[in-house]
């Protein structure tokens, strides 16, 4: 009996410090940075200037953004977005979901034309992704045809997903020249019962383990070593020199967004 509490007592203990180390970072978040915002209708808005002027850029631009969701849930995540500009176009086309749409019964794919790089509702976005030329007009279909074929349009979930981040996991598979490295702090990322509990990573450079966005494993060039428990990605990307973390994101050196700079 003894044996069977001194268990009992190091697995709550164990789970106390799991708890903590997963909100850690979130708890953090929120006290320091004010994460539950302002009212949503008078949230700021404001273009940002990190995506080219499409009338002085006549080739195509893909770009891929990320910004702190609304909210108290911009201390646990991010929203991410996907954005193209064909050649010769004179504006953006961006893709992404919102939740409140699955929820009334529609299909939770957003079309949106102009800037892509507005911020979200008060929080500036990071470019995450960037292609342009040849390569961006290339992808661009390959981008449009995964929109398309999106097989959670009309499921939304906060957590574990699917949400806008398994969205954009979801068309950057399809797209190997993205090498798309999302934020630790996309919650949904993992979440893949579309695409099999093993498969490619994100980025396409490695292979990750993932059920059902709960528990997981990615290694891979572009994102490195990224454990995820629960929704929240512990991590850390030699490439970069980075430190990943739950709530808190990076640590380490600004990476480089441009696809194929592994390469370089």
């Amino acid at each position: 009996m003894t044996k069977f509490w001194n268990a009992m007592v190091r697995g709550i203990l164990a789970l106390g410090l799991l708890l903590i180390l997963l909100l850690a970072g979130p708890l953090t978040m929120l006290a320091s940075s004010g994460a539950a915002g302002s009212d949503w209708r008078s949230a700021s808005r404001e273009i940002m200037g990190l995506a080219p002027d499409p009338v002085e850029t006549p080739g195509a631009v893909v770009q891929v953004y990320a910004a702190r969701a609304y909210g108290w849930r911009g201390a646990f995540g991010v929203h991410s977005w996907i954005a193209v500009k064909p050649a010769g176009a004179d504006d953006y086309r961006s893709y992404h979901v919102l939740g409140w749409r699955a929820r009334h019964g529609g299909n939770s794919v957003v079309t949106r034309t102009g800037p892509p790089d507005r911020e979200w509702y008060g929080n500036p976005p990071q470019l995450i992704a960037h292609l342009e030329g040849p390569e961006a007009e290339a992808a661009i279909p390959l981008i449009e045809e995964r929109v398309d074929a999106y097989p959670h349009a009309r499921t939304y979930h906060v957590w574990p997903g699917p949400n806008s981040n398994t969205f954009t996991a979801w068309v950057a598979r399809g797209i190997p020249a993205l090498e798309l490295d999302l934020p630790p702090t996309a919650i949904g990322k993992d979440y893949r019962p579309a695409t099999g509990i093993v498969g490619q990573s994100v980025s396409g450079t490695g292979v990750q383990v993932s059920l059902f966005g709960l528990l997981g494993v990615t290694a891979a060039l572009r994102e490195g070593l990224e454990i995820n428990i629960a929704g929240m990605t512990f991590g850390v990307d030699p490439d970069d020199m980075n430190l990943k973390l739950p709530g808190i994101g990076r640590i380490g050196p600004p990476p480089d967004r441009r696809a194929g700079a592994l390469s370089e």
